[in-house]
């Protein structure tokens, strides 16, 4: 299980502008969008009612369950709340419990900058019993955040984000289940995952929140079977995520097609296929899959996200979309490298109409 570090108080001390981690020119960098589309950006057009909405995630910053708080390059929760303002974003993922800063100040500080909250990841460990009382327990915490964030009737309620917790030898393994079914569960192990799955439903359920379920790589739901076999057990929605779908070896225009009315959030993400099917044929895990960049500027990759976009407007799909580009910063990475690729993400959404 990929350990969550708790980190509810971290960002409560640095809660001013000018005590942002990021460098000057991070912070005043120029934007790819002009004055009249920042200003489009900032009046919540109604045509976003009960349609598609845009956010950003911590994770495209660098900042998730494997980084924050042990990789010292990962920005601090501030600086990312100003890059997504700033790039005209909707919404915000929430990133790791406490990250973006305790149920306290979280709303504060998204109202300071017209954001709301998209929904938040929690990774369950489902086929394994002994781990899930800790998980539920950080679900209702999660929860608990999403109680201080109740979204406005234009938009679309954050969505609970349940994935599969893996295992090492999952995580060491990326995109090969879909080849090597020997990699996934045994019959018992698909029982047990479907039931823990379900408790974790119900609370989401019994709390007020329709909770979607994100196939992961480097889990024991990320091969296209392994999705359908989730789906045939559970009557759990499905949060389509093009870049993980692509790496366990699936299509995410024919997910579109076939899984498309249990599609009920969205994360969008491009992909250097070569980047995979390195990371695959040398055997590597997870952790390289992010420090590689195969996740990429949306226009970048090797996705058709024209073709992703125009399926999920076929579904009337409506809901959040979560622009995600994965990615572990480095000592080399610059300090306005993921602030400027968020804003070219969606300077490239907007000139598609969203």
């Amino acid at each position: 299980m990929v350990e969550v570090h708790d980190l509810r108080d971290q960002s409560a001390a640095n809660d001013a502008d000018t005590d942002s981690s990021l460098s000057q020119a991070a912070r005043d960098y120029t934007p790819t969008i002009d004055v009249r589309s920042i200003r489009r950006a900032y009046a919540r057009p109604t045509d976003l009612t009960g349609s598609i909405a845009v956010a950003s995630a911590p994770v495209s910053f660098g900042a998730f369950e494997v980084t924050v708080g042990i990789d010292p390059h990962v920005p601090d929760a501030i600086s990312v709340l100003n890059a997504v303002q700033q790039d005209g974003y909707e919404g915000i993922d929430l990133g790791p419990v406490g990250y973006l800063g305790s149920k306290n100040d979280l709303r504060r500080r998204l109202a300071a900058r017209g954001l709301h909250l998209s929904g938040g990841y929690v990774a369950m460990p489902f086929s394994d019993p002994a781990g899930m009382d800790a998980a539920i327990a950080e679900l209702g915490t999660m929860l608990d955040l999403f109680d201080t964030m109740k979204a406005p009737d234009n938009l679309p309620a954050p969505k609970p984000t349940l994935a599969d917790a893996g295992s090492g030898a999952r995580r060491t393994a990326p995109g090969r289940a879909q080849s090597d079914r020997g990699l996934g569960l045994q019959p018992e192990g698909w029982d047990r995952l479907a039931a823990n799955v379900q408790v974790a439903v119900r609370l989401c359920r019994e709390r007020g929140y329709e909770p979607t379920f994100h196939h992961h790589a480097g889990t024991y739901v990320e091969a296209p079977w392994e999705i359908e076999e989730l789906l045939v057990r559970s009557d759990i929605g499905l949060c389509l995520d093009t870049g993980h779908l692509a790496l366990g070896g699936g299509d995410p225009l024919r997910a579109i097609k076939d899984w498309g009315p249990r599609i009920n959030h969205v994360h969008l993400k491009d992909v250097r296929r070569s980047v995979i099917d390195e990371v695959i044929r040398e055997g590597a895990g997870m952790m390289e899959v992010w420090r590689r960049g195969a996740f990429c500027p949306l226009g970048a990759g090797d996705l058709d996200i024209d073709a992703i976009l125009k399926g999920l407007r076929a579904l009337d799909y409506r809901g959040w979309l979560v622009v995600e580009q994965d990615m572990i910063p480095g000592p080399e990475t610059p300090p306005d490298a993921a602030a400027l690729d968020q804003d070219r993400n969606r300077a490239y959404l907007r000139a598609r109409g969203l």
